[in-house]
């Protein structure tokens, strides 16, 4: 009841003292000096006990889960794109999510398209994304993982997620998958690194999103198959394909050592989405959030009818409430993952969510969140 009420009043003073004051400045400096802050108070741990403290609760065994031998205490995780290097995953696991994605990473160091990187949509609840997968190269970041002590992120699985290179070095399919491949290899023996994520779906970049066909995806996958690792393997899916290509692309990867998907990346159709205010054609990116949910449910559904006994379903996009996270794990998400929400949320989200999703089960008269999955995928929109 206590950390209830502490929440509580985070996310009030967060919601309408700090975000107000953060909105008035350019999101780009917000972000650099947000992973400032947190991976200098990570390195600590009396700060580490602190924010643990208040945020922590005694784990669930009802969201306790284990899949490919790795233990998720909880199912709300932080998604790729806002530790790109690796800098601040013990502040994340200290706030009580159950895992983090670091990157996306590729085989060099990458600066990222030019800035600003990122564009607030508050009335719609989204961010514009258009970093181009800035990053200290492969190399650096695992170097930094691999040095957290196992303190920094007890029970808290990282997943490297990891891209090719965007640099017009780097174009044609097989120097992609040569890209990826030397991050692949560096990531098998790291300490500290638990899963691989394969981003095939980052929008912005030179040469586009070759892997995001079923021919070029075929040759990508043979090619992690070579590469003998017991760390599982996930694709970080498009958003905008319609479902008859994007199981295409599900038919290609049952086909290899692929343990699951994360659905799915940022929204890039601007078309589709009914945005609550002005977006100028100037701002360059894709759209995160809001925009992102309704696509992101209805490919979960789909994907766990089509293929729910052969891959795990890692649910991201628009997560804002429990009742979105709940939402996702319902159609088919084992594991949901969150960026966004908390910028506009609160650092307390992920305890939040954690908190109501036992409730919810509670409610639904479950015992545990492995009996919630996919129990509305066949019934959702009907």
């Amino acid at each position: 009841m206590i950390r209830r009420l502490i929440w509580a009043l985070v996310r009030v003073v967060y919601v309408n003292i700090i975000k107000p004051i953060m909105f008035l400045a350019q999101p780009d400096g917000v972000h650099d000096r947000m992973v400032r802050v947190f991976s200098f108070i990570g390195r600590f741990a009396c700060f580490r006990r602190l924010i643990r403290a208040v945020f922590q609760r005694p784990v669930n065994d009802k969201l306790r889960q284990t899949y490919r031998g790795i233990e998720f205490t909880n199912p709300v995780g932080l998604s790729a794109g806002l530790d790109k290097n690796g800098e601040i995953m013990p502040v994340i696991a200290a706030l009580g999510f159950g895992f983090g994605v670091v990157g996306s990473v590729t085989a060099k160091r990458c600066a990222g398209n030019p800035k600003p990187w990122f564009y607030r949509l508050p009335k719609s609840q989204s961010l514009v994304v258009n970093a181009g997968l800035a990053n200290q190269g492969s190399k650096a970041v695992i170097r930094r993982v691999s040095a957290y002590a196992p303190s920094m992120i007890e029970h808290f699985p990282v997943i490297l997620s990891v891209a090719k290179t965007n640099s017009r070095q780097v174009v044609s399919v097989q120097d992609g998958i040569d890209d990826y491949m030397a991050t692949v290899r560096r990531a098998v023996d790291a300490p500290n690194i638990r899963a691989i994520e394969l981003n095939i779906s980052c929008p912005n970049t030179y040469g586009g999103e070759p892997f995001t066909n079923a021919r070029d995806l075929e040759l990508l996958l043979a090619a992690t198959d070579e590469i003998h690792s017991s760390k599982p393997l996930f694709v970080k899916m498009p958003n905008d394909l319609p479902w008859a290509k994007f199981e295409r692309l599900l038919d290609v990867i049952i086909r290899h050592k692929v343990s699951g998907v994360t659905i799915a990346n940022l929204a890039k159709d601007r078309s589709r989405i009914a945005l609550k205010e002005d977006l100028p054609n100037t701002v360059s990116g894709n759209l995160s959030g809001k925009p992102t949910q309704d696509n992101s449910n209805e490919l979960i559904r789909q994907t766990y009818l089509a293929y729910g006994d052969k891959l795990i379903i890692v649910g991201v996009g628009g997560i804002f409430s429990a009742e979105d996270a709940y939402l996702k794990i319902q159609l088919g998400a084992s594991l949901v993952g969150l960026i966004t929400g908390m910028i506009f949320r609160g650092p307390q989200l992920a305890a939040e969510i954690n908190d109501r999703i036992a409730g919810l089960l509670e409610h639904d008269g479950y015992t545990h969140i492995s009996q919630a999955i996919g129990v509305k995928a066949a019934t959702h929109g009907r």
